[in-house]
């Protein structure tokens, strides 16, 4: 009787219907994180569809990235105004819209603004997903709504390689981004129809959108800055004149923030040593491993001459070795701390990418795993304690605003090291001269300059995780207010 009861219910009004709404997020999150590995392993066969080296068909994820960097805290905001499940239910079908286009993109100009449409999408769906669960789900199970949600972006990124390979083997390269279309259809229907309605609430507390409008341009000058200095010159006159700009739009940001009564960044939580180097090493961290993740295919298509199926299946292993590792590192950081945690899974990355400094055109594919393992291991060692060093830093009534700054140092990151990366093989390609090196030999030493540049990173990165603990304890915030950003 009980049970005919309950399916005549709404479907919000039946027993364990928040589970519903963590399956539609993981959804969303599933799709994003797939796309987010899938792009690097077709980046060679872009490169050559457009007859562009790698200083264009970088922008392919610059891009994105930048994009997805810039919007989070303000359709985070806009979202909590006009309502998280229209704004939910807009990104799939925006991110499904942006991934239709690029893969009838004619021109890479095309395809790379098609490329911001997709990350407006993607912001939409990042920006609420938490929120949604944390509003929806009792606080008894939200942290294992959370895990969940975790795992399928752990998923994603991890199949997205090999599902990248497969496609671009035995079909066009079109269809890594129509591979998003039906996922896109199924969960704006599913959000639409599943995801608890809501109520706008344009009485909350005003967005910073000037200090908003400040700091965009800052982060993407800085990238601007990395992906050109080497090239250009860091006296070069441009890069001068992008210099003076950030330090501008940054002077500019402060003053703003220090006067707004809702600032976009509270500028007391920048004073607390553990919460800027936690972010400082977040940020160099995923430098490292997107910089390494950008230039593998390029050395496994270009020198190794691997077919995309098995560059697929290589790239796989960094995601699997980083969700392996995650799990334990977490469990041991209530253990033992996380100084021990982040310096020894810096080390491990660095070292990682010291082996890829190493590669030739001989040398096995055991080594390229070795490299691409160790970064992985030592990635999903660093970032769970990392993570908690951030959030636990945090005052209590700061924890929101923490995690935006946490995401956004995140994928500032993740465009710093395409862009260094990028740089680099670039810098020292263009300044072989090919009478005295083969195009093969120019392009191997052009690729061990950009797997030292981000051995740098993690040195740099180390050194950081090693002066961040000084003995002082960390305030740590309880598990239902800790947030996890990917």
């Amino acid at each position: 009787m009980n049970k005919n009861l309950s399916a005549n219910l709404p479907l919000n009004k039946r027993r364990g219907y928040h589970w519903y709404v963590v399956g539609t997020v993981c959804i969303g999150a599933f799709m994003a994180a797939l796309d987010a590995s899938i792009i690097n392993v077709s980046m060679p066969t872009l490169s050559q569809n457009f007859s562009v080296g790698m200083d264009s068909i970088e922008w392919v994820s610059i891009a994105y990235l930048l994009t997805l960097t810039s919007l989070l805290t303000l359709l985070g905001s806009l979202s909590d105004r006009l309502g998280r499940k229209l704004f939910y239910a807009i990104g799939f079908a925006v991110f499904g819209l942006g991934s239709g286009l690029c893969g009838i993109a004619p021109t890479l100009s095309f395809l790379v603004a098609s490329r911001v449409l997709q990350a407006l999408g993607a912001a939409m769906l990042q920006a609420n997903s938490v929120a949604i669960i944390t509003a929806s789900v009792p606080e008894a199970s939200r942290g294992k709504a959370i895990g969940i949600q975790g795992s399928a972006q752990a998923i994603g990124l991890s199949i997205g390689p090999t599902v990248g390979g497969i496609l671009l083997a035995n079909f066009s390269w079109r269809l890594i981004f129509y591979v998003n279309l039906p996922i896109a259809l199924i969960g704006t229907m599913i959000a639409a129809f599943i995801l608890p309605q809501d109520k706008p609430n344009p009485h909350s507390s005003s967005f910073d959108y000037l200090g908003a409008i400040l700091f965009t341009p800052a982060l993407i000058l800085l990238v601007l800055i990395f992906k050109d200095g080497y090239v250009l010159g860091w006296l070069s006159p441009m890069i001068i004149c992008e210099f003076i700009a950030v330090i501008s739009f940054l002077l500019l940001f402060v003053l703003r923030e220090k006067k707004c009564r809702n600032p976009m960044i509270d500028l007391n939580l920048l004073k607390i040593k553990a919460f800027d180097g936690g972010n400082i090493s977040g940020m160099l961290s995923y430098s490292l491993m997107f910089g390494v993740i950008f230039l593998m295919p390029f050395y496994l298509n270009w020198v190794m001459q691997l077919p995309t199926y098995y560059i697929g299946l290589i790239l796989t292993v960094v995601s699997l070795a980083m969700f392996i590792m995650s799990p334990l590192s977490g469990a041991l950081d209530d253990r033992i701390g996380p100084k021990v945690l982040t310096v020894c899974g810096m080390i491990m990355a660095s070292l990682g990418a010291l082996v890829l400094v190493f590669l030739s055109s001989k040398t096995a594919i055991y080594t390229d795993l070795l490299g691409l393992i160790l970064i992985g291991a030592g990635m999903g060692i660093f970032t769970p304690p990392n993570n908690n060093t951030v959030m636990g830093s945090a005052p209590p009534e700061h924890i929101g605003v923490a995690g935006g700054i946490l995401n956004m140092s995140r994928s500032l990151g993740m465009s710093m090291g395409v862009a260094i990366a990028g740089t680099l093989y670039d810098g020292k390609f263009n300044s072989f001269h090919l009478i005295h090196h083969t195009i093969l030999s120019a392009r191997i030493l052009s690729f061990h300059l950009g797997f030292e540049g981000m051995t740098a990173l993690g040195i740099v990165a180390t050194l950081v995780c090693l002066f961040i603990y000084n003995g002082s304890r960390i305030n740590k915030v309880s598990a239902n207010d800790y947030v996890s950003f990917h």
